[in-house]
């Protein structure tokens, strides 16, 4: 599936103000496209994912599911938040069944579809653990894996790895993009990691600082699947310096 926002525009009230959150913005991501967003805090990238969601309206502006206007976006996107949202009282298991059981899925059913995909996820062996007993990739890998299983042909994923370390947040890019490459599912990323942009992206929205709006759209050349090897080459260091300067 394919999403477009056309000219969308957002204003706030905050403490007897407005802010403008967004202001005519348009940007789109093809079928099976891996596109991401980066900018400044308070750039509306959030906000552009509540409007893509139906969580909040625009106050002008369209989004486009297959180029159609579509009333209930939801039935088509699943959208990852930062934090993982895991239910303490819940098993890793039962956590990652839930958009299942919303949907009306046995139990047993959803749980037999959930530990085939266990292993893929790197989970396998935790199914009756509890998320505190989880590190933070795991955690991390059991949410995206639950935002899998809804089913949706477009996936939302909110700084998904913003929160771990070095090592962990690199293993974790090169994890999510063989889940995508699998699943060949249409992605919009927000991050504020250029080095992350770059290796998972197809294309890269810069937005400007508030009220954001697309200031630059960049193609990333690198073929997949991209490795460590990647991050090195001369290709990616200019690619960063030219984002890291309109960034600036």
């Amino acid at each position: 599936m394919t999403v477009e926002l056309k000219n969308i525009s957002k204003t706030f009230r905050a403490g007897g103000g407005e802010v403008q959150a967004v202001c005519d913005l348009s940007l789109q991501a093809g079928r099976g496209e891996f596109v991401s967003l980066i900018g400044p805090s308070g750039s509306g990238k959030s906000t552009v994912f509540r409007i893509i969601c139906g969580l909040a309206a625009p106050d002008r502006g369209e989004v486009l599911i297959n180029g159609r206007a579509c009333a209930k976006p939801g039935q088509a996107i699943a959208y990852m938040p930062q934090k993982d949202l895991l239910m303490p009282w819940r098993s890793v298991l039962d956590n990652v069944i839930l958009p299942l059981e919303i949907a009306g899925v046995q139990r047993g059913q959803a749980r037999e579809k959930a530990l085939s995909l266990f292993p893929l996820f790197g989970l396998d062996g935790f199914e009756k653990s509890y998320p505190g007993q989880l590190s933070g990739g795991m955690s991390q890998r059991a949410a995206l894996l639950r935002t899998v299983l809804a089913g949706r042909e477009i996936l939302l994923l909110d700084e998904p790895f913003g929160a771990l370390d070095a090592i962990t947040r690199f293993k974790m890019q090169q994890w999510l993009q063989e889940i995508w490459i699998k699943f060949e599912k249409t992605v919009l990323f927000i991050t504020h990691d250029v080095d992350e942009a770059i290796f998972l992206s197809d294309r890269i929205y810069v937005l400007t600082s508030r009220p954001g709006t697309v200031r630059e759209e960049l193609k990333v050349p690198f073929p997949r699947p991209r490795s460590s090897a990647t991050v090195t080459g001369e290709r990616f260091i200019s690619l960063k310096k030219s984002l890291l300067e309109l960034l600036a």
